[in-house]
């Protein structure tokens, strides 16, 4: 197991844009949709990770999102990273909370 976290987009993506998310996104085991955390009336995307390839937290976050920016017309409305697996540096933990509230705010619309 590796580092795990979730992204929600900013809307519902296509199986074009899907393909392009997975040959950037390192660790993204499932795509699925969801509502957008500030309207429940908007369909979203919601990119769940488990990244076992990148050495910190917060590199796999970093190539997440930049691979999100490769995508016309698409952000990141929230960044979820529950508790870490045993064996998670302090450090990467500290470096997670401190990109939360950077990466919620990426690119929103």
């Amino acid at each position: 197991m590796g580092y795990v976290f979730s992204l929600v987009l900013s809307r519902e993506i296509t199986e074009d844009e899907m393909t392009t998310l997975k040959a950037g996104c390192v660790g993204a085991v499932d795509f699925g949709t969801d509502v957008l955390p500030t309207d429940a009336e908007v369909t979203v995307t919601r990119m769940d990770f488990d990244d076992a390839v990148s050495p910190t937290l917060a590199d796999a976050i970093d190539a997440a999102l930049a691979a999100v920016t490769e995508v016309s017309d698409l952000s990141v409305s929230e960044l979820t990273v529950p508790a870490q697996p045993a064996g998670a540096e302090e450090g990467e933990a500290a470096a997670a909370e401190a990109k939360e509230p950077v990466a919620a705010g990426v690119g929103t619309d």
